[in-house]
């Protein structure tokens, strides 16, 4: 069985995803990431960045205690590994894969973070819209040109990484199902090859099937002051906040 700390998030789907497609047991271990479950001692000893999603194989790839394992492309690539699924053993054919998988993690992921949080959650945080401006045009337009970026692979490729569905295409898919809310709809008429990916992975069972675990953990009736607590532990941590928590993860420990 494989512990999965989670909340209902692009990076959370990755995993829930990835887990339906291998057909692998799971167990969901909700980490409130707007309650402040990330900094408890018990999540930090899995995930030392104090970020979901993370996994806990209590029967890990060959043997031994359970393995923990945080960020969600090593998850995803240790569960390819685990299953044989999803990721080439031919070196050519694997690192093709992998280059689309740490694209992911460094460029789609956090630019479309970035420019959702500009666009949509800092008009609830930041006193002068202008403040806003250049961070909302500086992401929006990264996320423009990444899915650029994808669109050109994709007219020349059935899949991210060549010809064959893989992790590449497991990890990038919660986030690029998203684009058109974040830029407008009409934006896909500007990326019609990337369009024609989304909705071909999108009909497959275990997306739907990943994307739906644990949607009910966001339905939480919360008062202003309680949305503004979470918005301000979401988007205003310090490295005085997370030392604190390791401090007590370590006392917990002692």
């Amino acid at each position: 069985m494989i512990d999965v700390h989670y909340w209902p998030t692009p990076n959370g789907w990755k995993v829930t995803i990835m887990l339906e497609e291998c057909g692998l047991d799971y167990n969901i271990v909700p980490v409130d990431i707007g309650g402040g479950d990330q900094f408890t001692p018990e999540f930090l000893r899995i995930s030392p960045n104090n970020r979901m999603p993370a996994i806990v194989d209590h029967a890990p790839l060959g043997g031994g205690e359970p393995l923990a394992i945080f960020e969600s492309g090593a998850i995803l690539e240790y569960l390819a590994e685990k299953t044989g699924k999803f990721l080439p053993t031919d070196t050519a054919k694997k690192y093709q894969v992998l280059q689309w998988v740490h694209w992911q993690m460094a460029n789609l992921g956090p630019m479309m973070g970035n420019a959702n949080h500009f666009k949509n959650y800092g008009k609830n945080i930041a006193a002068d819209p202008k403040q806003l401006e250049y961070g909302t045009k500086r992401f929006v337009g990264e996320v423009d040109r990444l899915s650029g970026v994808m669109d050109a692979q994709l007219s020349v490729n059935q899949y991210l990484a060549g010809d064959h569905y893989s992790i590449a295409d497991i990890i990038t898919w919660p986030w690029a199902f998203l684009i058109g809310r974040l830029i407008d709809d009409s934006s896909w008429e500007t990326f019609p090859h990337l369009k024609r990916w989304v909705d071909e992975v999108g009909q497959r069972p275990a997306i739907d099937r990943g994307r739906k675990v644990g949607l009910e953990l966001r339905d939480q009736q919360l008062t202003e002051e309680q949305e503004k607590a979470r918005r301000e532990l979401l988007f205003n941590q310090t490295n005085e906040k997370v030392r604190a928590a390791r401090e007590q993860a370590a006392q917990a420990n002692s």
